[in-house]
């Protein structure tokens, strides 16, 4: 008699599982997590050896496939084309839960489309904890992953948060680490309160607490290695300064501008700092 709980038998497209993975500890797995590695027919992973690494680390043997950002289109598709005929894959990444800051999102995307179930697996990731142990506000928060490598596209998207109220999440490579401090320095100010969080869940793990002042000179002494994740505190609401004439109003629409924020953007900045309404200044920018 068939068994009608089996994908294939019933003819019906398979589910792609999104497997979270430790980000450092391999006791952060969860019996789920090792129970549905163990029963798909394959694993798409972001890296294949460390995907391979980790199965061995648990005594599975699986197919295993690369997933990675320069051949998502192509694989992609493959993997589609598996699911719909009814095998079963897990998504996994490099460490942490696939699809924050990574390509499967895209394969998320490309599954929902063809008609296939998506089920995510709870499990490790490097936002939460660090959010958490920051001792920064995690009522309302804004996660942001990699910042732009380039410095002139960074800083000008760091400017578009400058007044964000909510606290903000990065992830950050050690190469990058101290510029980035610095740019966050001289953009959000050298007393904005933050966390510089390290190899999470790991030997080496180290909380770094301060002013972005104090981090960016320890990390311009110290040179960063590992896994960073920041926590920054969100900007202070500020009293309205005193309602300017026309002519500084356009001095400080010009200044703006010419930072490379658009006409909206920095109308809405303007009239938070005196209080007035974003169309009003608006207006005057086109002018």
């Amino acid at each position: 008699m068939a068994n009608k709980s089996s994908n294939k038998i019933a003819n019906k497209p398979g589910t792609l599982y999104l497997v979270a993975t430790p980000i450092g500890n391999l006791e952060d797995i969860t019996f789920r997590a090792v129970r549905i590695l163990g029963e798909v027919d394959f694993v798409a992973a972001e890296d294949t050896r460390q995907g391979r690494k980790l199965l061995s680390h648990l005594g599975i043997s699986k197919p295993v496939f690369s997933y990675f950002a320069h051949n998502e289109r192509k694989r992609g598709r493959t993997i589609i084309e598996r699911l719909a005929a009814g095998e079963t894959a897990a998504l996994i990444s490099d460490a942490g839960t696939p699809g924050l800051s990574d390509p499967g999102e895209d394969l998320v995307g490309l599954a929902i489309a063809a008609g296939i179930q998506v089920i995510a697996l709870p499990g490790a990731s490097a936002l939460l904890p660090a959010l958490t142990v920051s001792g920064i506000s995690a009522k309302s928060f804004v996660f942001e992953g990699f910042l732009p490598r380039r410095q002139g596209e960074r800083q000008k998207y760091l400017r578009h948060l400058a007044t964000e109220p909510r606290t903000l999440v990065f992830y950050e490579a050690p190469h990058r680490l101290a510029v980035v401090l610095k740019d966050l320095m001289e953009i959000f100010g050298n007393n904005r309160s933050a966390v510089v969080c390290r190899e999470l869940t790991k030997y080496y793990e180290e909380i770094k607490r301060g002013s972005l002042e104090a981090l960016s000179a320890y990390f311009t002494d110290n040179q960063p290695k590992g896994e960073f994740t920041l926590v920054i505190a969100g900007a202070q609401a500020q009293e309205p300064e005193a309602k300017p004439n026309k002519s500084e109003l356009a001095d400080a629409m010009l200044e703006l501008l010419e930072q490379g924020l658009g006409r909206k953007e920095a109308a809405r900045q303007i009239a938070g700092r005196f209080g007035l309404s974003a169309q009003e200044v608006y207006r005057l920018g086109i002018k």
